[in-house]
């Protein structure tokens, strides 16, 4: 028969048996820099990435290809105009970014999602906000990087004309007010492609959906108000439609936006069907539309970060 034997208990020395180890860690003493401090960095580093410094060399690539892509056509048109001493430049430079749009949307498509679908996806977003960077902040900073980096992109080429300009002994003044001009349309422009950008990229963690989305919004909506345009200034043509129609669609698509607001107010000529673009009535309704819709962008960054960050 198997006998029970009794469990013994652990004897417990007696004492304090609590051991503290120096690991070397030591508290930081020196200054604290602050949100705006950190809202500078993360605008800095959004800045550098959207041109991928600071990045691999593939990251490089494309926007520095779109970069001298933009350039080249300002580069060739300024030698013809010193070849040839022609009295004005080739194109307006308010006309350039309209003719370059395609690159323009390309740029959008592909770094709005580098900007902030990566910290979607990756759940980075709270890390951001458990320091002293709040949610306007991040906001602000990528909003201001993206759109820093369009007019980098947009105003480039212009530099390149008005310099070109200045060698052909063209008339100062007028290609000084003409750069001013220019100048005013591409930050416009800036700010409105960069907040459509980079509402349509938050959307989704996805960047391969996000370079579709931003294509489709920018692009696709230019061709069909130019197409609803070319119909509506036939029939006007034809007599069977009113040529004010051509105004009023313009205001479905960015690029007609721009083209609306600097042919009302900047002296350019429109690339609307028939060269006629908004009188300053109708120019004032594409300004309130254009600013409109870059306060939207920045109130839906607010509402989906604030979502994120909880």
């Amino acid at each position: 028969m198997a006998v029970e034997q009794p469990t013994r208990t652990p004897v417990t020395q007696s004492g304090d048996q609590t051991r503290i180890h120096n690991i070397g860690y030591r508290t930081y003493d020196g200054p604290r820099l602050g949100r705006s401090y950190a809202t500078r960095s993360l605008y800095s580093q959004s800045l550098r990435g959207a041109y991928g410094l600071g990045r691999s060399v593939k990251s490089k690539v494309l926007p520095m290809l779109l970069f001298v892509v933009m350039c080249v056509p300002a580069a060739i048109m300024v030698a013809v105009a010193v070849a040839t001493k022609a009295k004005d430049l080739p194109v307006d430079y308010t006309r350039y970014a309209i003719i370059m749009q395609a690159v323009i949307s390309l740029y959008v498509a592909s770094q709005a999602p580098q900007s902030v679908s990566r910290d979607l996806r990756f759940k980075t977003v709270p890390l951001y906000f458990s320091r002293p960077i709040e949610t306007a902040d991040y906001v602000r900073a990528k909003f201001a990087a993206l759109a820093s980096a369009l007019f980098l992109l947009t105003a480039a080429p212009l530099l390149v004309l008005y310099v070109g300009a200045l060698l052909a002994k063209l008339d100062f003044a007028d290609q000084t007010k003409g750069f001013a001009q220019g100048l005013v349309s591409v930050a416009l422009l800036s700010l409105l492609f960069a907040g459509l950008g980079l509402v349509i990229a938050s959307v989704t963690p996805r960047r391969g959906f996000g370079i579709a989305a931003v294509i489709a919004v920018l692009t696709i909506s230019y061709g069909a108000v130019s197409t609803l345009q070319a119909i509506a200034d036939a029939q006007s043509i034809d007599g069977g439609g009113s040529a004010d129609a051509i105004t009023w669609i313009g205001l479905f698509s960015p690029v007609t936006l721009i083209d609306g607001v600097q042919s009302a107010f900047l002296g350019a000529s429109s690339a609307f069907p028939g060269g006629v673009g908004p009188s300053n009535g109708e120019g004032v309704v594409y300004v309130l539309v254009t600013l409109g819709l870059i306060a939207a962008s920045y109130g839906l960054l607010m509402r989906r970060y604030r979502k994120v960050g909880l």
